[in-house]
């Protein structure tokens, strides 16, 4: 896999970004883990390599592994993915993402028609009644539910040094539910204050 993304998928990252400049994006939840007291790595070769499973060489993948991959560098690992090197790198991140549309009636929503039981209002005296309320604002949108996952290990013996995943979600059709705009979110939100606090669950926004 190349070391940079095509001027492809750099063009549509660059347009997806200048399109949400002015979009509320949404907070990003993060969770990190690594082993308590031990020294986490911020430097070193790395290599961005898709977690075991089919081969993904897709636009969406390489997206996501541009922005770990950015990440990555920022806090001080030097990128060899791609490189023709003497020596294998001293790190591997292995990445996995998945997007999912999800009905906000999926997490309990109200139906746009709603049934009440009221009092006072009842025929023969029962002092019960039964009204019906219709919301006009129509169907709430879908959202689309983005994660990021990302674990770093040592080449040498394949241990794990670190883990973490990230999760957002926006509404469909907006800018901050494309590929482009949240995989750069959540990657930024991920290795914000890298390594972070192991086990702590906190919002990025």
């Amino acid at each position: 896999m190349s070391r940079h993304l095509s001027l492809a998928v750099m063009a549509m990252m660059g347009g997806l970004a200048l399109s949400g400049c002015a979009a509320s994006i949404p907070p990003v939840e993060v969770t990190r883990f690594h082993a308590p007291g031990a020294a986490v790595p911020r430097t070193g070769g790395i290599v961005v390599e898709p977690q075991p499973g089919p081969r993904d060489d897709s636009i969406e993948y390489r997206t996501f592994a541009g922005a770990v991959a950015q990440e990555l560098q920022r806090v001080g690992f030097t990128d060899e993915t791609g490189r023709q090197t003497l020596r294998a790198s001293d790190y591997v991140a292995l990445i996995a993402y998945d997007r999912e549309v999800r009905s906000p009636l999926d997490a309990g929503g109200r139906s746009p028609v709603s049934v009440g039981v009221g009092g006072a209002t009842g025929s023969y005296g029962s002092g019960l009644g039964v009204g019906i309320g219709i919301n006009l604002s129509g169907k709430p949108k879908d959202v689309v539910v983005t994660r990021l996952s990302v674990q770093i290990r040592r080449r040498a013996d394949s241990q794990p040094v670190w883990e973490g995943r990230a999760e957002t979600s926006a509404k469909v059709g907006t800018p901050a539910s494309q590929a482009g705009l949240s995989a750069g979110k959540l990657a930024a939100a991920l290795f914000k204050d890298y390594p972070g606090r192991s086990g702590e669950t906190i919002t990025v926004k």
